[in-house]
C-alpha cells in the first residue's frame, strides 16, 4: 500500500473499537467532539483513547465551529495530532489554529453538486488536508455520519494534482469498489473516512466491522 494513502476510522468512542481499528491497521483515527453527534466522546475518554493510538495512527479531533476556548480544553487533554474542522470555519481561521498549534487541519467541505466543490480551492492552499463528505440532509442536527455518499462523478471537476479523503456512505462492502472508480476520474485520491458505515447503531462501532473495513481498503489500494 502507497505510504500517502489514508485510511480513517472516525467517531471511535471505545477501547474495543481503537484496539480493532489499530489492529487492522488503520493510519488515522478520528474522535468526534461535537456533543450533538452521536459518536461524541468526552475529554477524559478521548485522552485515553488518544493514548492507546500514539505511534500508531494520527489522532485527528473533529470539532465543528469550535470556539477558541474549546479548542484549548481538547488540546490540553488530548494532545491530537490535527484538527479535523467540520464546519463553516474560514480559511483565515484554519491559518489561525494552525498557526497557534503548530498542528494540521484537515478541512471537511460537504458536495452535493459540482458548485460545491468549488470551496476547494479556496482551502486547498491552506488546510494540510481536503476530506470531501456528502452533504448532511436539511435540517440535520450534525454534519456528517449520515451513511450517503454523494455523486463520485462530480470528482471530474478538481484539478488532477489536487489531493482528498473521500468520506460518505462508504462501507467496508463499497469501499473497493469506491477507490477503483474514483481513480478512474484521474484525480488525486489520498484517503478514505468511515464513521457510520462501520456501525450496527448510530455511534456503535462493529469490530468486524471496522476491520473488515480496513482490509478491503489495504487491498484495493
Amino acid at each position: 500500500m502507497a505510504d500517502a494513502f489514508r485510511i480513517k476510522v472516525c467517531g471511535l468512542s471505545t477501547r474495543q473499537s481503537m484496539q480493532a481499528a489499530l489492529e487492522a491497521g488503520a493510519t488515522m483515527i478520528g474522535l468526534n467532539f461535537f456533543p450533538k453527534s452521536p459518536r461524541y466522546v468526552g475529554l477524559s475518554d478521548a485522552a485515553n483513547l488518544a493514548r492507546l493510538a500514539a505511534g500508531d495512527a494520527t489522532v485527528v479531533a473533529l470539532v465543528v465551529d469550535a470556539d477558541d476556548a474549546r479548542l484549548h480544553e481538547i488540546h490540553r487533554a488530548v494532545k491530537p495530532d490535527m484538527w479535523q474542522f467540520h464546519g463553516s470555519e474560514t480559511p483565515e481561521r484554519v491559518a489561525e489554529v494552525q498557526a497557534r498549534y503548530a498542528l494540521p487541519v484537515m478541512k471537511v467541505l460537504g458536495i452535493a453538486s459540482a458548485e460545491d466543490l468549488s470551496a476547494v480551492g479556496r482551502y486547498a492552499g491552506v488546510a494540510d488536508r481536503v476530506l470531501l463528505d456528502a452533504k448532511p440532509p436539511k435540517d440535520a442536527a450534525y454534519p456528517g455520519g449520515h451513511g450517503q455518499p454523494f455523486d463520485w462523478s462530480l470528482l471530474r471537476a478538481l484539478p488532477p494534482e489536487q489531493p482528498f479523503i473521500l468520506a460518505g456512505g462508504l462501507t467496508p462492502e463499497n469501499v473497493g469498489g469506491a477507490i477503483a472508480a474514483v481513480r478512474r476520474l484521474g484525480v488525486a485520491l489520498g484517503g478514505v473516512d468511515v464513521a457510520s458505515g462501520v456501525e450496527s447503531a448510530p455511534g456503535v462501532k462493529d469490530v468486524e466491522k471496522i476491520k473488515a473495513f480496513v482490509e478491503n481498503a489495504r487491498t484495493a489500494v
